[in-house]
């Protein structure tokens, strides 16, 4: 009988353990389909600048309305501040798909096509309206934009970068002879290096996140940016001369990944372009009134501001339009875009 009640515990533990494993194993397998049918697909989103950016808050309102209008398939999570690496760095992880999406400067993208360098030459904007007619109007763009499909990715859209001025730590610039000497940072693009060379100074690739200590150091005297960079990276405290060259007005471009793109449905595509397209329009809106403000916040804490004789620089640079220009496809965009004055 004593054998008999202990074979009966064996039993009927055995029988508990299998019976609670069965369970376990039903419990976490519709735990997991749970989260499966009701997750979404979340685009992370590289960009360089703080959550305080025009193109910051334009890209939060897109996240809203793509999830709202694809009934939560889709949302966008925007990583800030270099968090996941500098402006090449996260092309190259939107190109492997570690990423879905990131806003790079105008210039970088002439290292995946040399015709991109047509919106990046200066002076060749006359105006925000002018530049905003012509970089998302898709029978100028739309072939340039699709062009590095092939290599990972595809530009669905641009932004306004802002005009960009030079600032540094020594003096006022008036001239490109005030320039002289002068290592300013610049994109990492080789026309951008050039560029800076035409109008006086010594053009000196390198990260955003870098400059600041490299001008506080002297490993730099300044850089050149639009007036909310100088102020919201805090440049205005190395380098408090801000002058009013106007010399380029790059996009900033939305890239994403070509197959994560392509994957997405006609409608989500079609709701994907129009949301992008109503963000782009709210950007130019909060760009021009961030501007103002960031320019009263500089001069609170010692910025000058000085306006230039622009056309002393328009001249200085002007062979390197002629340079740049080299392919049809080139002169084609540039041709095209005069023509929209």
């Amino acid at each position: 009988m004593k054998r008999l009640s202990y074979i009966s515990v064996i039993l009927v533990s055995v029988f508990l353990i299998v019976f609670l494993s069965a369970c376990g194993k039903a419990a976490d397998t519709t735990e997991n389909e749970g989260e499966e049918s009701s997750g979404a697909t979340v685009l992370k989103v590289a960009f360089n600048q703080p959550e305080n950016h025009p193109q910051f808050k334009a890209m939060e309102e897109f996240g809203e309305k793509l999830k709202e209008r694809t009934d939560g398939k889709y949302e966008v999570e925007i990583s800030p501040n270099e968090l996941l690496g500098a402006q090449r760095e996260t092309i190259e992880l939107v190109q492997s798909g570690t990423i879905a999406m990131s806003i790079v400067g105008g210039s970088l993208m002439e290292n995946f096509n040399e015709d991109f360098v047509v919106f990046n030459l200066p002076y060749v904007f006359d105006s925000k309206e002018h530049q905003k007619s012509v970089i998302n109007n898709e029978d100028i763009v739309g072939d340039l934009y699709h062009s590095v499909e092939d290599q990972g990715m595809i530009v669905l859209g641009a932004f306004h970068g802002g005009v960009r001025n030079v600032y540094n730590s020594q003096s006022p610039i008036e001239t490109p002879e005030d320039l002289a000497g002068m290592k300013i940072r610049v994109m990492e693009s080789d026309t951008n290096v050039q560029m800076m060379e035409k109008m006086g100074g010594v053009g000196t690739p390198m990260g955003q996140g870098e400059v600041y200590t490299a001008i506080q150091s002297g490993v730099l005297d300044g850089a050149e940016n639009n007036e909310l960079v100088y102020n919201d990276l805090k440049h205005v405290e190395v380098a408090p001369y801000y002058s009013y060259t106007q010399h380029v007005m790059l996009p900033d471009y939305l890239l994403i990944n070509a197959d994560l793109f392509k994957g997405m449905s006609e409608e989500h595509q079609a709701i994907f372009r129009e949301e992008l397209a109503n963000a782009i329009d709210l950007e130019y809106d909060l760009f021009e009134e961030d501007v103002d403000q960031a320019k009263k916040a500089a001069e609170e804490v010692g910025a000058q501001f000085n306006e230039v004789d622009v056309k002393v620089f328009q001249d200085a640079v002007r062979p390197l339009i002629e340079e740049k220009l080299t392919s049809e496809k080139a002169k084609e965009i540039y041709e095209k875009m005069q023509k929209l004055e």
